[in-house]
């Protein structure tokens, strides 16, 4: 099993690939044959990959927008 940082790191690679961080994810789990739901628990771990694949589920409308305070 990967630690959190190189789970990132080969989730990084798949995006550059022209994945969107939710895809990546899922085509990693499906290479390397495991559960969604395990690698739910890295992503748990890594709060900047988090951070990208709820941002990423809210411009996709898959759950609803938080408010953000502006930079």
């Amino acid at each position: 099993m990967l630690n959190a940082t190189a789970f990132m790191e080969e989730i990084d690679v798949l995006v550059k690939q022209g994945h969107d961080y939710i895809d990546a994810v899922v085509v990693y789990c499906k290479n390397k044959n495991i559960e969604v739901e395990t690698a739910a628990t890295l992503v748990k771990m890594c709060a900047k990959l988090k951070a990208n694949i709820e941002s990423e589920a809210e411009f996709l409308n898959l759950i609803p927008k938080q408010a953000k305070l502006p930079i």
